[in-house]
């Protein structure tokens, strides 16, 4: 009796420590800071629309490149900390993101801020394997370990609510590039405190880095997007069709080669495992939804209703309050229900927000726009603590390091899709609707620059005479609403279309597997 107690105890999981708890701080510190960069750049589209004057193109490249290049490179930074050490990386990774946020912050062209933000995504990519999988490092114990991944994710809301505030105090102060400095001290602070309380980790067996296969993956990503951006600036093409289909070409050559290497970038055979990929593509395009519609909402508040940027940022923290409860009520649901009730109705409560917010219009749609994105929130906020935890778990415990560098991919590139799908859709729609409706009177070079952003007619609104500059205005924020109108619709269908596949691909996942 008393050896069969003790080999149970043998077998029980080492309990967390105190360096582990105070070690996921500083994990926590990475997530904190990637979404409080993307946020607080949102609010700053309006005002560097005004000062860089980019084309539309230019500005969905200035929004969303950031995302591309940290899902294009994730997986080879993940190859690269297994080599050299997740920790090493993380410090290297922190420092080259201050520097190149300073590079961002005094961006003197469009083409120079698209550069850095680029360089910022490569830098990214860099914290990201450092976070869920030395997490899974870490701690051992199931329970620790699902509260640690609470904290992980809790970590992102909480960058959503202080981003926008601190951003906005920025805004109403100081120039628009002031926004990225305030990625400076938090990696300060990651430098001082990674060294003291993470663990390094180091895999002897790491295979060698594939630089093929990060080209291709690049390619592939990055002509796809680029097609995309082109056909909504200037409508279909030989060129954006053409840049498409190289792009399409290139990832099916990209995924035989995987097939075919002993250390792929991406172990494709995980995508075999149904809870994994069906999880992995619920969370995708949560993502998806989650991104792109708030992209909206930041140009909107300031843009449409008026508010300065401190205002918008004030009125974004009941979406984010949203959020953090939605999060942290998922570990308690998931006592009582199954994932898959959980993740279906959360996704069909935020189909309800997205169709609230597809009645959103011109005048007095501020109320609306508040209570659209609480109830998205609320109703995102789950979804993606319980799928990032369906990912990992399904997959063979060998292979939980590749699952969660494809789970942290697959959610940075359902990001940066969605700002980029979703925007290119609302600018064509802007476009389109902008050329319909302006008046004659507007001078044919005015009628030009507030074509391509909304900030952009705003900021040449002002240079005219005051009844033709109202008349701009009008026009302008009519056109932009019905983009975002449509958007809502389309990220509501995909939030339904999410909610169906999680009822039909994962009713046979039962509470055990979280």
């Amino acid at each position: 009796m008393t050896k069969d107690n003790n080999t149970r105890t043998s077998h029980k999981p080492v309990k967390a420590t105190l360096r582990e708890w105070v070690g996921l701080s500083v994990l926590a510190l990475g997530a904190f800071l990637y979404v409080m960069d993307l946020t607080v750049l949102h609010l700053a589209v309006p005002t560097l629309s005004n000062e860089l004057k980019p084309t539309s193109a230019q500005l969905l490249w200035i929004i969303d490149i950031y995302g591309f290049m940290v899902a294009g490179f994730l997986v080879t930074m993940g190859t690269l900390g297994d080599r050299i050490g997740r920790r090493k990386l993380l410090m290297i990774g922190s420092a080259a993101f201050g520097a190149f946020s300073l590079m961002a912050a005094f961006s003197k062209t469009a083409e120079m801020l698209i550069l850095s933000r680029a360089l910022l995504g490569i830098a990214g990519a860099t914290l990201g394997p450092s976070t869920l999988s030395l997490i899974f490092s870490m701690f051992h114990d199931p329970l620790e370990r699902a509260k640690a991944i609470g904290v992980w994710i809790s970590a992102f809301s909480v960058g959503s609510a202080v981003g926008p505030i601190l951003g906005g105090v920025l805004l109403e102060y100081f120039w628009w590039g002031s926004v990225f400095l305030l990625a400076v001290p938090v990696m300060v602070l990651l430098l001082i405190l990674s060294p003291i309380v993470l663990p390094e980790y180091r895999d002897p067996k790491a295979g060698r880095l594939d630089l093929l296969s990060v080209v291709l993956s690049l390619v592939a990503v990055l002509s796809v997007i680029l097609g995309l951006k082109q056909i909504a600036q200037d409508g279909i093409g030989w060129f954006p069709i053409s840049s498409i289909l190289i792009g399409l070409v290139v990832g099916f050559i990209w995924v035989r080669r995987q097939l075919s290497l002993s250390h792929p970038m991406i172990d494709v055979r995980l995508f075999r495992i149904r809870a994994f990929s069906s999880a992995l593509t619920v969370n995708f395009l949560a993502v998806f939804v989650a991104i792109g519609y708030f992209l909206f909402v930041a140009q909107y508040l300031q843009l449409v209703v008026g508010l300065s940027p401190l205002n918008a940022g004030l009125w974004s923290v009941p979406s984010a309050l949203g959020f953090t409860i939605g999060s942290n009520i998922a570990p308690r649901l998931v006592r009582r229900f199954r994932p898959q009730q959980i993740i279906s109705s959360s996704l069909g409560l935020a189909a309800i927000g997205l169709a609230v917010l597809s009645q959103v219009g011109v005048v007095n749609g501020l109320i609306i726009v508040v209570i659209a994105s609480v109830i998205i929130s609320l109703g995102l906020g789950p979804v993606f603590g319980l799928t990032t935890e369906l990912i990992v778990g399904s997959a063979p415990p060998e292979k939980a390091g590749a699952a969660s560098g494809i789970s942290e991919t697959a959610s940075e590139l359902g990001g940066a899709l969605g700002i980029s799908i979703l925007g290119s859709i609302g600018v064509a729609i802007y476009r389109s609707r902008l050329a319909d409706l302006l008046p004659k009177e507007i001078p044919p070079n005015v009628a030009e620059i507030a074509k391509d952003t909304l900030g952009a007619a705003v900021g040449i609104a002002k240079e005219l005479p005051n009844e033709l500059s109202m008349t701009l205005l009008e026009t302008a924020r009519s056109a932009f609403v019905q983009g975002v109108q449509i958007a809502a619709v389309i990220s509501a269908i995909v939030a339904i279309a999410a909610a169906f596949l999680t009822a039909k691909m994962l009713r046979k996942v039962g509470k055990s597997s979280l």
